[in-house]
């Protein structure tokens, strides 16, 4: 049976089947052809969806076919992570809505002054979209009311609880009435999303497309060494793979220290986790790991464990494992959510033993390479993109993250995609910004206010 992928297939108005036949809209994305049916019926949705997979049409056309274009009131409410975002978004909601007359789509995000948006408010309007953070603060000041609400979508969604907006769309949606309509969009499934949807989705159809993952997405590689050049090979390596985030397994609290003093020596830019790390010192290791701003991260297995980090390129075994099941917990982190991901092992003689164990577990056998087959093809290590700011205050000064990514995409003039993780912890706030930037954004900050108030920030 073949499904039907054309536009002209869904119950739309024939305004707006006219209209798409326009704007060229004649076949359905995979995305919009597995959400569009379960979407115009009315169901909640988490779908599955990348940037540029058609995603936007797919959300835009339910959201319009529901909106009554005489009532002056937001029925529909989108949230995006950046203003980059929900500007693109924003446009491609106009084109589908030209079917209609008059409809009226707002865009409210941070950085940008209230005042106009509030006026514009004042007037009317039937869709609105905007960032967690700037939506909060109409919210908070009585100037957008979702009372007429039908619809509200999280667009990017894991993106916006990378960005540390959890809270703030909790509370969004705590705000929309009980009988609305929740379209949720997100590339990848960090465990907020299942925390999302059981919170606020009604039954939400789930929508994963099968066609990407062609068995496992971790290539493994084993290689030989004298435990005397152990800790330099994983520097080479480092060099010939060239990941971005690579986690380091020991299976000793001395390994760890060891391969650490070893790595920075050799100009490496990494950290360590252990057990004997303060709860402070092992939350600032781990934001600035998994904000992309330290590409090597040291850990023994007991010090890993619960750690969840997206998009991890590389694990190395420093050691072989005596658990097999250890060994396929320690590599199962990488090569998540459709990225490939890397497997290396280093095993002396001595460990031959708990490769042949690990073979009996895969039920194969691993693939040797030679050391001497790494070799660096661009001089000078990999630099992690992203450099970690910590600014001094943090929920107790009821700092947001929607405030910090204002005061840089605002006043201090970056744009939204130079501004990668944001973490607030009680006292403290660390953001991740592209490393080329890191410097400038200190000083802006420091010369600038975040929630009206001047702020101290250093660069970790």
């Amino acid at each position: 049976m073949t499904t039907d992928t054309s536009f002209s297939s869904l119950p739309l108005s024939p305004a707006m089947q006219a209209n798409l036949q326009q704007l060229g809209y004649l076949t359905m994305t995979p995305i919009q052809a597995a959400s569009l049916p379960a979407a115009l019926a009315g169901h909640d949705l988490i779908a599955q969806a990348k940037t540029g997979s058609g995603k936007t049409a797919a959300f835009a056309l339910p959201l319009l076919a529901k909106l009554d274009v005489r009532l002056y009131s937001v029925q529909a409410l989108v949230l995006c992570p950046t203003r980059e975002l929900a500007d693109q978004v924003t446009q491609e909601i106009r084109r589908l809505a030209r079917a209609e007359d008059n409809i009226k789509i707002l865009t409210l995000c941070g950085g940008t002054p209230m005042r106009p948006q509030i006026a514009s408010l004042e007037h009317g309007a039937h869709i609105a979209v905007g960032t967690p953070g700037r939506i909060m603060d109409h919210l908070e000041r009585g100037t957008l009311a979702l009372d007429a609400l039908r619809t509200l979508v999280l667009d990017e969604a894991d993106r916006m609880l990378d960005m540390g907006f959890f809270d703030d769309i909790a509370s969004v949606a705590r705000q929309c009435p009980k009988e609305r309509q929740t379209l949720l969009f997100s590339a990848t499934y960090p465990e907020g999303i299942a925390r999302l949807s059981q919170q606020f989705l009604r039954q939400p159809k789930e929508i994963k497309l099968t066609e990407q993952h062609t068995g496992s997405k971790i290539k493994q590689r084993f290689y030989e060494v004298d435990d005397n050049e152990r800790l330099h090979a994983v520097g080479l390596l480092l060099d010939h793979y060239r990941p971005v985030s690579t986690l380091a397994f020991c299976n000793t609290k001395q390994q760890c220290r060891d391969l650490l003093d070893v790595l920075r020596a050799q100009g490496f830019e990494a950290l360590a986790l252990h057990g004997e790390l303060e709860q402070r010192e092992r939350d600032q290791v781990l934001v600035q790991f998994a904000n992309r701003s330290c590409s090597v991260l040291v850990a023994t297995d007991v010090a890993a464990r619960g750690l969840d980090i997206a998009q991890l390129e590389a694990v190395i075994n420093v050691d072989v494992t005596p658990d097999p099941e250890v060994h396929v917990h320690r590599i199962g982190r990488t090569g998540r959510a459709d990225e490939e991901g890397w497997a290396l092992t280093l095993a002396s003689m001595d460990e031959m033993g708990r490769v042949g164990s690990i073979e009996q577990a895969q039920g194969k056998e691993v693939e040797w390479h030679p050391l001497s087959e790494l070799s660096s093809a661009t001089p000078g290590h990999l630099k992690p993109p992203m450099a970690t700011l910590q600014i001094l205050g943090g929920r107790k000064e009821k700092i947001r993250p929607g405030d910090v990514l204002g005061a840089l995409t605002g006043e201090a003039g970056f744009a939204g995609t130079q501004i990668g993780k944001i973490n607030v912890t009680d006292m403290f706030t660390y953001v991740a910004v592209e490393r080329g930037i890191a410097d400038e954004a200190v000083r802006k900050l420091m010369a600038g206010k975040v929630k009206g108030k001047k702020v101290k920030v250093r660069r970790i």
